[in-house]
């Protein structure tokens, strides 16, 4: 039987099992919307291109599923690059779904009309233009596949017009045959091997973990080497919840806004074991001086992570869940574990004699201190709820004082740091778990970034719980400013911000305020208990800043704290 574009377009996503879309109509896509409405799919009209994407985004971080956007052609698609390159470098399985002009038209400048295939190829894992409909199943089929193995990404699927009302003849194929890519997934033995051997002549391990555990299901493997081994775990911000924080051998996250305990460490182990990630800047600091004691292990899916930015003595290119399955029949396999794994002990208690003599503190004062608030929600909130930030001060506080021991519950652009990523995932994470707590961290300027997404929370009853650290500044910026650049406070300070109590009103969803810390417990309990969308607009110190930090351009050792 032959159908359309359209209606191939969401038998294929059903198919894939895709039940929910993010998206934005348009005059290019106005056909599939036809089709939409008629199809079981469920559809979350947003505001803007750009909380889609974001929103598929949240969506396939907290359910470790493909998250699809649809957007129009020209502006719309446009509108939804931010949010790709933000998945693209945390390595987050999008599909998304862009109309195109009329074949005949592409390279006229059509009404609406832009490369979007040329504009994201650096920023997508594949992208595609169909201009063949009896190549749109298969080409479908190719971009789930592509999202979801080896190192997951976006993957995007420009539809002309023609393609998408044009009629042909539905064939789904079972599978998928690429011969240009065949990504590692199963462990080279010898190289585990090697790793073993090195972790038993170990006195002080750590295992580094990244968002590749998370990604790859492998936190259970993870914890019981740990754990079975006496090896202290740190990770990289894409990493938290990949290791329970409530445990002992847990001392945080690494690198510019890491504990100190967990940057010492790095400088002191002589044996990095970092799994799933890129070894970022914001990870690294000075590059010359990362680890320099150390031998490295990398375990990493994609094989350009490798030695990319960090040389490592033992490369292994595998899915971190395989990896580390096959390590530890390798270590079980070894004999005196035991004893070897004993030798670890003293290693941890030097950590946690560190960690005793620099905790991360900040100084009491009568004005509500951002730290407190952020302990304050960790004591209330429910046990797995699922946190989303923003990017800025915030974020990094709440990776310091909110704790979190189950994976994907924490959602946060980490790459590209995109301010306005934070309100439409946690919506994206709330449609997908509609059971679990969601709870958004922003600041102020940032909340600003896609707040009209408040109305997309509020006619779709997306219980979204916001707290906003309200300290009038772009908190980030004026901290390096207060730091570097003799407080020359240029266009940081955010003056003039709306009542948020009352815009929250005004989208239909309710508005709490807290501006002393008597309030604080009370208030927050109120708001999350709240059966709707709400806001709390929470006045914090305006001067208050991140620590530990390390500067641009310093080793993990020379950090700035309180």
């Amino acid at each position: 039987m032959e159908l359309t574009g359209a209606k191939i377009l969401l038998e294929c996503m059903q198919r894939e099992g895709i039940n929910t879309i993010f998206g934005y109509p348009g005059g290019a896509v106005i056909d599939i919307y036809d089709e939409l409405s008629r199809s079981p799919i469920q559809h979350i009209q947003v505001r803007h291109e750009q909380a889609a994407v974001h929103a598929a985004d949240g969506y396939a971080r907290a359910t470790g599923k493909v998250g699809v956007a649809l957007v129009t052609s020209g502006p719309g698609a446009t509108n939804a690059v931010t949010g790709i390159a933000t998945a693209s470098y945390d390595s987050i399985p999008l599909v998304i779904i862009t109309g195109q002009v009329h074949t005949m038209l592409i390279g006229n400048d059509a009404f609406q009309e832009v490369d979007i295939v040329g504009i994201t190829r650096s920023c997508t894992k594949h992208n595609y233009l169909v201009k063949d409909i009896t190549k749109l199943a298969s080409t479908l089929r190719q971009a789930f596949y592509l999202a979801r193995t080896g190192r997951p990404g976006p993957v995007l699927v420009d539809l002309p017009k023609d393609v998408i009302t044009g009629r042909t003849e539905f064939i789904w194929p079972d599978v998928v045959k690429m011969r240009s890519y065949m990504p590692t997934s199963a462990p080279n033995l010898v190289q585990l091997r090697r790793a073993a051997s090195m972790l038993q002549e170990a006195e002080r391990p750590v295992i580094l973990a990244g968002g590749g555990v998370i990604a790859s299901n492998a936190s259970e493997h993870l914890a019981q080497i740990a754990m079975q081994y006496n090896i202290p775990v740190i990770s990289t911000l894409m990493g938290l919840g990949s290791f329970p924080s409530t445990h002992p051998l847990w001392y945080g996250m690494v690198g510019m806004h890491g504990r100190f305990v967990a940057n010492t460490a790095v400088t002191e182990t002589d044996l990095l074991i970092a799994i799933g990630t890129r070894f970022a800047d914001r990870v690294t600091g000075k590059i010359s001086a990362f680890a320099k004691r150390a031998k490295i292990v990398h375990i990493d899916v994609d094989p350009t992570s490798i030695r990319k930015n960090v040389e490592v003595d033992v490369p292994i290119v595998a899915d971190c869940r395989e990896a580390l399955i096959g390590f530890g029949n390798v270590l079980n396999a070894l004999s005196g574990s035991k004893e070897w794994a004993s030798r670890h002990i003293p290693w941890i208690e030097h950590l946690a004699e560190v960690d005793k003599a620099n905790p991360l503190n900040y100084q009491d004062s009568d004005e509500i201190k951002p730290q407190l608030v952020l302990e304050t929600l960790c004591e209330i909130a429910n046990e797995d709820a699922i946190i989303a930030t923003e990017v800025g001060q915030h974020q990094m506080w709440t990776t310091q004082f909110y704790r979190f021991a189950k994976p994907r519950t924490f959602l946060s652009s980490g790459g590209l740091g995109t301010m306005g990523y934070g309100l439409p995932a946690a919506m994206g994470a709330q449609v997908a778990l509609p059971e679990r707590q969601v709870i958004l961290i922003a600041g102020d300027g940032s909340i600003q970034m896609n707040i009209q997404e408040m109305a997309t929370l509020v006619y779709n009853r997306i219980p979204v719980k916001i707290i906003i650290l309200n300290n009038q500044f772009l908190g980030m910026v004026r901290q390096w400013q207060e730091l570097f650049y003799h407080r020359n406070y240029s266009q940081t300070r955010m003056e003039g911000q709306p009542d948020f109590v009352r815009l929250a009103e005004a989208y239909g969803a309710t508005g709490f305020r807290i501006s002393n810390k008597k309030e604080l417990r009370e208030t927050l309990k109120a708001a999350l208990a709240c059966p709707g969308a709400t806001i709390v607009d929470v006045t914090v110190c305006r001067e208050e800043n991140v620590y530990p930090m390390v500067p641009a351009g310093a080793a993990l050792d020379e950090m700035l704290v309180v």
